[in-house]
């Protein structure tokens, strides 16, 4: 399915995006590891420029629901950009007056990038999944995850450490492609059960569920955000 759309938008799309999103494809082929995934982020040396253009807005959106939730005081917010990339998210918070901020993403080579726009404080180059990170429970305000989940990158196993670095009554904001809940085999049947399952069991409360036009290369995005318990 992923493989016959991809196919279509490339043979319908004008050279240039085409070129962005066979690179972008590439990061989220059917079937890919993580492994593979981080060495085709590693190699993706026009990463900036391929998403411009209004090709990707999750950083924007991501940007814009977390400043919905912090209206005030947001330059004393610590802010988690996990799945960082080249720091496109931070970009866009510090335009809304947020200043600490860390990143956290497992290709050496994005975070090379971000380096060189000094826009954290900390980075971490480590993969989220089920085990722990070298971070203490409650430490941030707010994590936020744009781009961060599809094929071979965050797995339904790495909810629950997201959410244990946010102290309680912060802020985690997923930004993801809608039609990866389908599509996605770690997350068909799996992610959203285990986001009610957390919700359950008092770890965080959701507080919206919102789809958005035009998040990645013509594709519906969604936005989730839950307030930590």
């Amino acid at each position: 399915m992923a493989e016959q759309k991809a196919k279509q938008f490339l043979e319908q799309s004008p050279a240039e995006d085409a070129a962005a999103y066979a690179k972008n494809y590439k990061a989220h082929r059917e079937g890919i590891t993580p492994q593979e995934s981080i060495i085709a982020y590693d190699q993706w040396a026009t990463y900036d420029q391929d998403i411009s253009n209004g090709r990707y807005r999750g950083a924007l959106l991501a940007a814009e629901a977390v400043a919905q939730f912090f209206p005030v005081e947001r330059e004393s917010k610590l802010i988690m950009d996990v799945a960082c990339g080249t720091g496109r998210v931070a970009e866009e918070l510090r335009k809304l007056g947020f200043h600490k901020m860390h990143g956290l993403d497992p290709s050496s080579g994005m975070l090379q990038k971000a380096r060189l726009k000094k826009l954290y404080e900390k980075d971490f180059c480590y993969y989220v999944d089920s085990k722990r990170l070298p971070i203490d429970d409650d430490v941030y305000d707010c994590v936020v995850v744009a781009g961060g989940f599809g094929e071979g990158h965050i797995p339904t196993a790495g909810l629950k450490e997201i959410a244990r670095i946010v102290r309680p009554g912060g802020l985690v904001c997923i930004v993801m492609r809608q039609e990866y809940l389908d599509h996605v085999s770690d997350y068909k049947g799996r992610l959203e059960p285990t986001m009610k399952e957390m919700e359950s069991a008092g770890l965080w409360k959701m507080i919206s569920r919102t789809v958005v036009p035009k998040y990645s290369f013509d594709n519906d995005g969604v936005v989730f955000k839950f307030v930590v318990c």
